[in-house]
């Protein structure tokens, strides 16, 4: 499995519950796709983080790479379902940071450390 963390502050004026709404619709949309398979967003606590720590973090989780890459081909398509669906995501967001991750160790890794 892979993680694409996507650490996110919204416009001032932007409403949290219809950021939310946005990115469920959004993220819906691609599990339905079968291009991902999960995902979940998450909000500081009491603004309990350090001055780097955006307010909100959407996890998107991937069977492997080949989804990922299936998953930026489907944002890829001409279509206006998608662009309406990530306008309405992307007119919210002032600030994001992006960053994949992985299980560690990962099971090939740990499969290679078990024959040395």
């Amino acid at each position: 499995m892979n993680l694409y963390h996507c650490y996110i502050d919204l416009h001032h004026e932007a409403k949290a519950l219809a950021f939310s709404s946005a990115v469920d619709q959004w993220m819906s949309y691609l599990k339905e796709r079968k291009v991902i398979k999960g995902w979940r967003l998450l909000r500081r606590k009491l603004n309990l983080a350090s001055d780097s720590c955006r307010d909100f973090l959407l996890e998107i989780e991937f069977e492997n790479m080949t989804q990922l890459d299936q998953a930026f081909r489907v944002l890829g398509e001409k279509d206006e379902e998608i662009e309406k669906l990530y306008a309405n995501v992307s007119a919210l967001v002032a600030r994001s940071d992006f960053g994949l991750y992985r299980p560690f160790p990962d099971p090939e890794r740990a499969e290679r450390m078990a024959l040395i």
